[in-house]
């Protein structure tokens, strides 16, 4: 099978993906993430899901929702640049998509071949590891690239000792 990846290709680089949510520890993704990603010279993209609205027969809550939501996907991406930043001196490429997480995230995996390894942080042993996570254990959202789960229980020192 020939890999659909082209960061070996010239003029491409290789680029590692972070998920960015309204969970806490979202944060610990992207700071890993981009003292990975200045540690090796590669790229970082920043990913926000904005999920499908259960109103979707009133127009007007639609909107609304659909508005709010892409308030909301800008200021999560605005802190997770901010903290690549602090963590790599990195700018990461943001992106916003629509839909179910795993799929949204699936598809821009297919879409951008220089993709080549996605980074979660995984939550608190009391509220579960978090969705994604909970969907790759269970062989549910298995993606075509691999992923990295950084555990919640890591401090900032840790996070740097690691890369």
């Amino acid at each position: 099978m020939v890999s659909k990846r082209e960061v070996r290709q010239d003029g491409h680089r290789r680029k590692f993906l972070a998920v960015v949510d309204s969970t806490p520890e979202c944060e610990k993704a992207i700071h890993y993430a981009a003292r990975r990603v200045a540690a090796i010279d590669a790229d970082l993209v920043v990913i926000f899901v904005i999920e499908p609205g259960d109103f979707q027969h009133w127009l007007g809550v639609e909107d609304v929702m659909r508005a709010e939501a892409k308030v909301a996907a800008d200021q999560a991406l605005a802190k997770a640049s901010a903290w690549a930043v602090e963590f790599g001196g990195i700018t990461p490429e943001l992106v916003i998509r629509e839909g179910r997480p795993a799929a949204a995230i699936e598809s821009l995996i297919e879409d951008d071949h220089d993709i080549a390894l996605m980074i979660l942080a995984a939550g608190d042993a009391n509220e579960g590891p978090g969705p994604l996570v909970s969907a790759i254990a269970g062989n549910d959202g298995a993606f075509s690239i691999p992923v990295t789960v950084v555990p919640n229980t890591l401090t900032d020192q840790d996070i740097d000792d690691l890369v």
